[in-house]
Parts: C-alpha cells; structure tokens; sequence
C-alpha cells in the first residue's frame, strides 16, 4: 500500500496548495497591483535562473539514485552526503554569481536581494532523500505547516503596494524554513560523514547530464515571463505569471503521481524488474489521462468569467491565456510520466534531455515573433507548442520498448467524456452570470456528465486500478 499512501499524502498536499492560492492570489493581486505583481513574477523567474544551475540536476539525479541504493545504509550515507556536499559547493558559486549580478539589477535591486533568500533555501533542500526513500509524509507535513504559516504572514504583513518586498521575504522564507525543518529527521535514513568514503566525480558527471534536460524542463516559464517583462511590459508578464499558476495548480494534482512512482520504478528497474516497469507506465499513464482530460476541458469551458470573478476584471485577459494553457495540463501529464517516471527512472537520460532540449529551443525560437504579434498570449501559444514537442518526441523514444497500443488504446473514451464536460459546463458559463454559486454547479455539472462518461464507457483503467491496490495492500 505504500505507493497508495504516498499518492494519497502527496495528492492531499496538491489539493491543499490549490487552496491556499484560491485564497492568496486575489488578495495579493488586488493589494500590491497588477504591476508589482509583475515584479514581483520577473524577478522571481531571473532568480530560479541562479538556482537551477547550482542545483546541478540533484532533484532528479538524487531521488533516483537514493532510490537505488536504499537498501544499504552505508552506501545510501556515502551517495548522500557526496551528493549534499557538491550541490552545496555548486550553489555557493551560484551565489557568488548572484552578486555580480545585483550590480546590473537598478532600482529592481531590493527585490531581487529579497529573492535571493531562494537561493540560501536551495542549499538546504535535502528532499530528495525522503523521495529516494517513498516517504512523502515527512516532506508533505513540512511543507503543510510551512504554508500555513505564510498565509497567515501575508494577510498580516501584505496590507498596501508598497508591500511587494515583504510578500517577497515571506514566500522566500516560508522555503527556507521549510527546508530546514527536514534536517532533524536525517539521523533516520544516513549516518554521519565519512570524509574519506565521499566520491565527486561520479555523482557531478551523472547529476550535470541531467542539469540539462531540468534547466530545460524549467526555463519555457521563467524565459516567457522574462521576454514578456523585457519586450512588453511587467503587468503582461503578470498576466502569465496569474494564468500559468491557475493551470499550473490543477496540473500539480495529476503530476502528483510521477512524483511519486520515480523512486518506486526506479528501486523496481535496479532490481531487474521490466515487467513491473512497464506495468506501472501503463497504469500512470492511463490514471493522469483519466484526471488531466477532464481538467482541461473544464479549465477551458469556465475561464473566462471565472478569472473576472478570482481576481477582479483588470485581470480579463489571463482568461484567455488560461484557455490557450488548458492543452498543457494533459501534455504535461503525458510527459511527467513517460519522462520523470520511465526515462529517468530506467537510465534514459539522453532521451529525456532530447526531448526537453528540444522543446526549449522552439519555445525560444517561437517567442520573439509570437511574443510580437500576440503579446502574451503569443508567449502562451509558444509554451503550448513546445510541450506537443517535448511529449512527441518522448512517445517516439519508448515506440519499440513498450506497448503503445496499451497506452492509447482508451484514449478517446477520455477526450470524449471531456468534450462532453465541456458542451455541458460551457453552455451554462454562457448563459449565467459568474457568481460563486454558480461556478460550484458549473464544476458540479461537469463532474456529473464526465462521471456518467466513463462509467458508460468503462476504460480499463478502472479494473487495473482496481487490481493493483489490492495487490499492493496484500504486499
């Protein structure tokens, strides 16, 4: 049951990070401006610049290597201190390079030392040795208090405009505390450092051929709202910011099961077990697509009205930008698990880099004229196309080492169940006012006509789903 319990621990912590923006981003919105919000959105986006090279890849590279030694304390301590003390190393020279740029930084400067808090946080994050480990709880309790504990900061600091630095300090303190908390328990998993047992040169290689493909993964955002920020305006590159973190939200809960199964697959691939690799694929692959199609569909039929009510009508045209974004939630879907879980977890690496690398480079190419004749909503359509490309390519890559046919073969049940969603929820979105109690028999409605979908179509997920929760508790 372990893989249920920590889909269930990390979905619960998705569903409660959906909560807390539902509840923040119209306050902060409305309090610091559409154009602080846009600061606030650029300088944040330059700083995760600093702190995807320092991090060296360690995100992936230390789950799945934790992963595979776990079962050994004293290699799991070598491989983990090796990897904390080289990520440490990498970061202090991000820093420094953090500084120099502070020089360049004008009057953003008090902004961007308030986002530097990031950086000092990210030196401290030693998550991914209780992923290796598939114990979510810890993290997820953590994060939990932490975030709670910021939002009662922000309704108690964040009052007038000129409160940006401080909303700033809170979301890039509440991190670093959080990173923080996890130190106590890691007397659990390793012991203290052996000196002479740390190994660099392995650790470097295997987790900088993966700083690639994560410098990738992460840039089409941050690079869209820079663009925005630099060629139109900062309030434009609030618009996205707003709009990618709605999508992004909803998006969190399906991801929340790559997560999860990147450490199981991986243990499962050491041990020499394809078959249990390629079933867990399936399965994801089938349960992502089960909650990501309808999402979409829903996302695109009510966004709208819906963002003119959350955050207020100088707000409008993150609506649009939401609707154009819906496509990513199921893409991203689809590569979270073929990449994160199947790639990455079974050695791929150079596959997984190719897709991402290649999705970037069209991002990048695809901006500037798009970025010109549409503005933000250019910028949008570039991430969509990038993602069509990074997913393509990634399905391409596994063709001959796994059954495709078991992947798509209910695909459409799915896509049908969620045109439906979107005929039903979009003909009421057009003919009511948007008022909250309507938007819950909006989504209600919507759930109700995808719910009677699949039941009619019965996909085999279900029974799959069915089969391996009772095979995993009777383990």
């Amino acid at each position: 049951m372990k893989v249920l319990k920590n889909y269930l621990w990390n979905a619960f912590y998705q569903i409660f990070l959906v909560i807390v923006p539902v509840i923040t981003l119209p306050y902060v919105n409305r309090t610091i401006g559409a154009t602080n919000n846009g600061i606030f959105a650029y300088t944040n986006s330059n700083v995760q610049y600093f702190i995807l090279i320092g991090s060296l890849g360690v995100a992936f590279y230390g789950n799945r290597e934790i992963a595979y030694l776990r079962h050994d304390r004293e290699a799991t301590t070598n491989a983990f201190w090796s990897i904390f003390f080289m990520r440490l190393a990498a970061m202090t020279v991000a820093m420094v390079a953090f500084i120099g740029f502070l020089a360049f930084t004008g009057d953003l400067r008090p902004y961007y030392i308030g986002q530097g808090v990031a950086i000092i946080a990210a030196m401290f994050d030693i998550s991914y040795l209780f992923m290796g480990f598939e114990n979510f709880k810890v993290t997820v309790l953590r994060n939990f208090v932490i975030k709670i504990l910021s939002l009662v900061l922000i309704f108690t600091l964040v009052k007038t405009k000129s409160d940006l630095l401080i909303y700033i300090l809170i979301i890039a303190g509440s991190t670093l505390l959080g990173n923080l908390t996890l130190w106590p328990y890691l007397k659990r998993y390793v012991d203290g450092v052996n000196w002479h047992a740390l190994t660099f040169k392995k650790h470097f290689l295997e987790s900088l051929s993966l700083l690639i493909p994560q410098l990738a993964t992460q840039i089409y955002v941050p690079l869209n709202k820079t663009m925005l920020g630099a060629m139109i305006s900062y309030k434009s590159s609030g618009f996205y910011y707003n709009a990618d973190n709605i999508t992004k939200i909803l998006l969190s809960v399906v991801t929340a099961i790559a997560t999860v199964m990147l450490p199981h697959v991986a243990n499962a691939y050491a041990a020499g077990d394809k078959a249990d690799v390629n079933k867990y694929l399936y399965l994801a692959f089938h349960f992502v697509s089960i909650l990501a199609v309808p999402l979409a569909f829903g996302l695109a039929a009510i966004a709208p009205k819906f963002v003119v009510l959350y955050l207020g009508k100088p707000f409008a045209e993150v609506g649009t930008l939401m609707v154009i974004e819906a496509a990513v939630v199921v893409l991203i879907a689809w590569s979270n698990v073929i990449g994160i879980q199947y790639l990455l977890a079974t050695h791929q690496n150079s596959k997984f880099t190719t897709s991402v690398v290649l999705g970037a480079i069209l991002n990048i190419v695809l901006n500037i004229p798009l970025i010109i004749m549409w503005q933000a909503n250019g910028a949008m359509l570039a991430t969509v196309l990038a993602e069509v490309v990074v997913t393509g390519y990634q399905v391409l890559a596994i063709a001959k080492q796994v059954d495709l046919k078991q992947m798509f073969n209910d695909q459409w049940k799915y896509f049908l169940g969620g045109i439906l969603l979107f005929l039903a929820v979009r003909g009421l979105h057009d003919h009511w006012q948007m008022t909250i109690k309507n938007l819950v028999i909006e989504v209600a409605a919507g759930v109700v006509v995808y719910g009677l979908a699949i039941l009619i179509l019965r996909p085999k997920v279900l029974n799959q789903a069915t089969r391996f929760l009772h095979k995993r508790g009777e383990s």
